[in-house]
């Protein structure tokens, strides 16, 4: 629809003109309420030197890849040279816990973790006075995602939250949520249902090895006014990658129609 009134406002437009116009509307959508240009990346640039450490809040549903994505960010982290710790605040599966614990190992990142049951909030205080104590640069902290009880779900991440608070305040400061892009509408419906439960200020798509899957990004971004923070390619480390919306633009539009043409 902005499209085609933009078309008939600006009367006659030719191919390259309409290509143009419609990789700008695309840009527009991806990048919405957001003070970068459309070249940079979309990426988090954690700040440094605080007076303590930087929070960031996971949240997603089983097996759309989180805790990997948590061991990916802790990497990334990490080799740009910060003090990352990461809380096992997941403590409905037995094996979230064990598995945090190590991917940790893997990274070299310390793990705070208790026994499958505990509270949750319990574990993210621990890991904020742990973090707090060792000067950690930026702290990650795995959550259930039990969306079947939204209820339930929407309390414990809440209490988890003022619990944080109380060690660094303002904490979390980010809550990103992580989403399988191969899953298309599913996970667009996963999105919405996640954030009527908390606040969440970007998003990690894995899964999205191949541009056809990039509509889920369009569709997220434009009605969620979330931004993609992260995308991952692949199963190693260094595949959780950037998201440059200039970039993921071309691989959806023809470059040789684009404007610089």
């Amino acid at each position: 629809g902005r499209l085609r009134k933009r078309a008939t406002w600006e009367a006659y437009v030719d191919q390259s003109e309409l290509m143009t116009m419609l990789r700008e509307e695309v840009l527009g959508l991806i990048t919405k309420d957001d003070d970068r240009t459309w070249a940079d990346s979309t990426a988090y640039r954690v700040p440094r030197g605080g007076s303590h450490p930087h929070v960031v809040m996971i949240v997603g549903v089983n097996g759309v890849g989180k805790t990997t994505s948590i061991a990916k960010l802790a990497h990334r982290y990490k080799s740009e040279g910060m003090s990352v710790m990461l809380g096992a605040a997941d403590t409905f599966r037995a094996a979230a816990v064990d598995q945090l614990k190590v991917w940790g190992e893997r990274v070299g990142v310390e793990v705070v973790a208790q026994g499958m049951g505990s509270d949750p909030a319990a574990v993210a205080f621990d890991t904020l006075q742990a973090a707090v104590a060792r000067n950690a640069d930026l702290v990650l902290i795995d959550t259930a995602g039990r969306l079947h009880n939204k209820v339930n779900l929407m309390n414990e991440l809440g209490k988890i939250k003022r619990v944080m608070s109380k060690v660094v305040p303002d904490a979390p400061h980010e809550v990103w949520l992580v989403l399988d892009g191969s899953t298309g509408q599913n996970a667009l419906e996963q999105a919405k249902r996640f954030t009527e439960v908390t606040d969440v200020t970007g998003l990690v798509l894995t899964k999205l090895d191949g541009t056809a899957k990039g509509g889920v990004v369009l569709a997220i971004s434009d009605q969620l006014q979330v931004p993609v923070r992260f995308v991952g390619v692949g199963e190693k480390m260094e595949d959780l990658q950037e998201f440059h919306p200039m970039e993921f633009v071309d691989s959806l539009l023809p470059q040789s129609l684009g404007p610089n043409e």
